[in-house]
């Protein structure tokens, strides 16, 4: 066998990563590609900002305050997005938003699911190949239910029908040391499906269960992060890279930003790698607007994926962030659920 220095295994390496994501790769030379991935790898994150993409609707009986707290997939030749609605009268729901092109977002196909006659909201929605269906995860609570809040489910097997989902049925998840936790979040590899959430406390859980016991069979819940963290975690497959990367939102000086971070394994240790109010994952120090600026925070956020199952893989040569933001003057003297938050996205500076 032929002996290789060092640079060109390196060489090989990357040349296996970039034919892995050929049909995903932007147009460009491979250098840009191996460049993206290796400013990936070294947590190296610059980001353009997107004007305001997404607000809400004007509502008969309602005043809304808030659309966040997205989830997103591409399917079928249209997007398929869910949010948190925050209104006065009905303080929590979920909204379906169905369209073809980002500009034209606000003037699409949108509608209130019914899932549930309560309190629901941070959707994440997938297509589980082993049942065929699509799964929306959530947080919610029940009067019925015991314990009455907790991750929650529903299933569909047409995405774009929204009276075709289900009622709401709990996850049946554990509490972690007497938390029920929030921004409950599922990935799954070959074997098992694992679910992530976050306590407020600077702690990310870890649950797990296998790919045929799903939705049910949920294990203890294991620490995974312990840090300067608070909410909305989210997790994905990095396509190519054999590796997984968490974003999670932190707070600073009453901002939020995201930070990041790496791990081989689902259930590995995650090492930090854009983990710092200076070297963040998204935040003010590495971002800039292209028109005029109006955010200040960086928060509940869904990577664009590329694909539609519960896999999340996302293409590491050109992520994207869908994000909630909000500047400081428009949130000044604001109770939490009036803030007036809007969807804009992250593109990464070429």
């Amino acid at each position: 066998m032929a002996a290789f220095t060092p640079v060109v295994l390196s060489a090989i390496f990357f040349a296996q990563v970039l034919l892995t994501n050929a049909a995903v790769i932007p147009s460009g030379s491979g250098s840009d590609s191996l460049r993206a991935v290796n400013a990936l790898l070294a947590g190296r994150f610059r980001w353009t900002i997107s004007p305001p993409l997404v607000r809400t609707a004007n509502h008969p009986t309602d005043t809304l305050y808030s659309i966040k707290d997205p989830t997103v997939v591409y399917y079928k030749g249209r997007w398929h997005l869910f949010c948190t609605i925050r209104g006065k009268q009905r303080s929590h729901q979920i909204e379906y938003l169905c369209f073809k092109d980002w500009k034209k977002v606000n003037t699409g196909k949108r509608r209130m699911l019914k899932l549930t006659d309560g309190y629901f909201c941070a959707p994440q929605v997938f297509y589980f190949r082993p049942h065929k269906k699509w799964y929306l995860i959530c947080q919610a609570s029940d009067e019925s239910w015991d314990p009455q809040y907790g991750a929650a489910y529903a299933t569909t097997t047409d995405i774009a029908e929204p009276s075709s989902w289900s009622k709401l049925r709990p996850l049946g998840h554990k509490r972690a040391n007497g938390k029920a936790g929030l921004d409950f979040w599922v990935i799954c590899d070959d074997a098992r499906a694992y679910l992530f959430f976050t306590t407020l406390d600077g702690r990310m859980w870890r649950e797990e269960t296998t790919l045929i016991e799903f939705p049910k069979g949920w294990s203890e819940p294991v620490l995974a992060i312990r840090g300067d963290i608070f909410e909305a975690s989210h997790t994905y497959y990095l396509k190519g890279l054999k590796k997984y990367l968490t974003v999670v939102e932190a707070q600073a000086g009453g901002r939020r930003y995201y930070k990041a971070y790496l791990a081989e394994k689902l259930d590995g240790q995650w090492t930090p790698l854009a983990a710092t109010k200076d070297k963040p994952f998204a935040g003010p120090v590495n971002t800039r607007h292209t028109g005029t600026h109006w955010t200040d925070s960086f928060s509940h956020g869904e990577l664009i994926r590329d694909g539609f199952d519960q896999t999340l893989q996302v293409d590491p040569v050109h992520l994207r962030f869908l994000f909630q933001g909000v500047s400081d003057q428009a949130k000044a003297g604001k109770k939490y659920g009036q803030i007036p938050w809007r969807l804009g996205m992250l593109e990464p500076v070429q």
